[in-house]
């Protein structure tokens, strides 16, 4: 039976990803749901923008890979995985006579804010650069929304460094380091924007390696709106934990990470889940580990 990695973390950040925007007026991406809630998110785009970034900073990923050739703006043709981690993870389409395409191996969702947007906004002018020249500054609002937020990465391991397309198939070590740096990317994820540096590294994370490829906690982790401070809802989790897939149980392959005294209720987890429970750390260290067992490797 084949394995896939899935995991669900929580970070807090302040406006993540903008749209267009009206006038002077920058919008923060965000939805509206059916009970009247508008909440801001950061897409799963900008999310792997940032991914191979630090890709690229910390473990020398290859970004020297697109050009327009074709006429269309593209991963090079005669580019592939094995000189790739972004194509590898991520997937790739090359459009010609005889187009080509590998699904991503790593899926993403949105970060989707877990609080909802209240219309904050911020006013921007540049009067230090005006009073230089003695001109009028320009004005802008932007729109602010600091909150935590939840997303959800899902990776199936037997799909990793292999394609189909030119019959590649990268040795076990080359699999597991490229997913090994991946889990190390997401533990201190971090997004460039606005002459900001955000820390998405995750407050939370649960999941684990699995029998299948599924986004279990996706769209479980909520804030309990019962309690003044910031404590997740225990229900859908301990629901969810109670699922079976293939004989077993979800509880039996899934671990929490967490950094101490964000969470209200923080005693509640360790008490409903006991040794599952450790820091972000230990969550991701036996993830690692996982893996390497799953590629028959120790790096």
């Amino acid at each position: 039976m084949g394995k896939a990695l899935s995991f669900t973390g929580v970070f807090q950040a302040n406006s993540l990803n903008y749209g267009e925007g009206i006038a002077n007026i920058s919008e923060l991406k965000k939805f509206h749901r059916a009970n009247g809630e508008v909440y801001t998110f950061a897409s799963r785009q900008s999310l792997r923008y940032d991914i191979v970034r630090l890709g690229n900073q910390l473990y020398g990923w290859n970004r020297e890979t697109v050009d327009k050739a074709s006429g269309v703006i593209q991963f090079k043709k005669d580019v592939t995985i094995k000189d790739s981690v972004e194509m590898d993870l991520f997937g790739y389409l090359k459009t010609a006579k005889q187009s080509q395409k590998r699904p991503a191996v790593a899926r993403l969702s949105h970060a989707i804010s877990l609080e909802p947007y209240r219309s904050d906004m911020d006013f921007l002018n540049n009067m230090g650069l005006a009073e230089r020249i003695g001109e009028t500054p320009n004005l802008a609002n932007i729109e602010q929304h600091e909150s935590l937020y939840t997303y959800t990465l899902t990776l199936d391991l037997d799909r990793v460094g292999v394609d189909p397309n030119g019959e590649v198939e990268l040795a076990a070590e080359t699999k597991a380091t490229r997913v090994r740096q991946l889990l190390n990317i997401m533990k201190i994820l971090n997004r460039e924007i606005r002459g900001r540096q955000e820390n998405l590294a995750p407050l939370f994370v649960i999941g684990g390696v699995y029998d299948v490829a599924n986004p279990f906690f996706l769209g479980k982790v909520k804030l309990n709106q019962d309690v003044k401070g910031f404590a997740l809802d225990l229900k859908p989790i301990q629901s969810t934990m109670e699922q079976t897939f293939a004989g077993s149980s979800v509880s039996e392959q899934t671990r929490i990470g967490l950094i101490s005294g964000i969470f209200d209720n923080e005693a509640a987890f360790r008490d409903a889940f006991g040794e599952s429970v450790d820091s972000v750390e230990s969550f991701f260290r036996r993830l690692a580990e996982d893996v390497s067992d799953h590629y028959g490797v120790h790096l």
